[in-house]
């Protein structure tokens, strides 16, 4: 069955017939909007979903290009983009691009050709690739016919962006953890050409900085953005000798969980022995034990106004910001008068 024949049994021209089936209803004779629904409806007629793409200009489809599927912070983000595209009548698709740039741009360029309605970017920038022009282009393209584009990450692109305030975040973290009693630390982070890592290194370097503090080189250690990571890392500081370390701060939660396995294999029970803080505050930091200290990003409300950015249409605002706020828990207890 096709369109042809729909348009034949409801007595309208074929372009009618498509612009009602398309949803483009606004300069159609409601008594043609009828007859061309009831003919579909009698003979059974299922629009072609491609070619509603090309009529379109998009599809009812919104994509997230995420970079994993094993990290509740993406899992976190997802609900909120999927819940807002939901009651807008759009379907949710994901793709993964494994903190991978050339992956990133593969699938930017193959979701271009689908024309989904919205494409949106999740994880931190990475510096020193050579992806960037070409992803920049992918995407110009791509809003240049009528998708919608929108980053969660870094500001760094001409694009609308959903920032979130790691470098802000961290250093409210150092602040808290001195006022909690810690002088001497350990920092567990990933590489330092991913941004998110760096920014939330250096906000809580330069919040210690403000007392007077600092982090010896050899207690900064870079691993894996992951939980394998952050065992890795802890292992190694116990390798070389904790010397006086009270707390390790891992930029992210899932590094910190992993660390605070590594630290008890060892023999040292995290919340007595070594204090351990993180960052994200996803749900498995209050599962945990000791639950882990962190900074709130609150990840379903980044999907939501991610997603609700998408739909808008407004370039008004192109840096929507998003506040972070620490939540000390059991794993930064007080620190007693007298070292541990």
């Amino acid at each position: 069955m096709t369109l042809r024949d729909v348009a034949r049994s409801a007595g309208v021209s074929q372009a009618t017939a498509s612009r009602v089936l398309n949803g483009s209803v606004r300069n159609v004779r409601q008594a043609n909007v009828d007859r061309v629904l009831a003919a579909a409806a009698e003979l059974d007629y299922e629009p072609h979903l491609s070619a509603q793409a090309i009529a379109r200009g998009s599809t009812n489809i919104a994509a997230l290009v995420v970079s994993g599927v094993d990290d509740p912070y993406f899992s976190s983000i997802a609900a909120g983009v999927t819940q807002v595209a939901e009651a807008a009548g759009l379907i949710v698709t994901m793709a993964v691009a494994d903190r991978s740039p050339e992956r990133e741009l593969q699938i930017v360029s193959t979701l271009r050709g689908m024309r989904p309605r919205a494409i949106i970017l999740t994880g931190s920038r990475i510096d020193g690739t050579d992806t960037r022009d070409a992803l920049l282009e992918e995407l110009d393209a791509y809003r240049e016919a009528g998708g919608s584009v929108v980053l969660i990450s870094q500001h760094d692109l001409p694009f609308r962006t959903v920032s979130i305030d790691n470098y802000g975040g961290a250093r409210q973290l150092a602040r808290a953890l001195v006022g909690l009693g810690y002088r001497r630390f350990a920092v567990v982070r990933a590489d330092a050409g991913l941004r998110t890592s760096r920014d939330r290194c250096d906000g809580f370097v330069d919040g210690l900085r403000e007392f007077n503090l600092g982090v010896d080189e050899r207690f900064v250690v870079e691993a894996e953005f992951s939980r394998r990571g952050g065992g890795a890392a802890a292992r190694e500081l116990v390798r070389q000798g904790l010397d006086g370390t009270e707390l390790v701060f891992a930029v992210s939660d899932v590094m910190a969980i992993g660390a605070m396995t590594a630290f008890r294999d060892a023999g040292l029970v995290p919340g007595r022995d070594i204090a351990v803080a993180g960052f994200d505050d996803i749900g498995p930091a209050v599962d945990v034990v000791p639950e882990l200290t962190s900074v709130n990003v609150p990840l379903r409300q980044v999907g939501l106004r991610a997603m609700e950015v998408a739909l808008s249409g407004d370039d008004a605002s192109r840096i929507v910001p998003i506040a972070t706020n620490v939540v000390l828990r059991e794993s930064t207890p007080v620190l007693p008068s007298e070292p541990w």
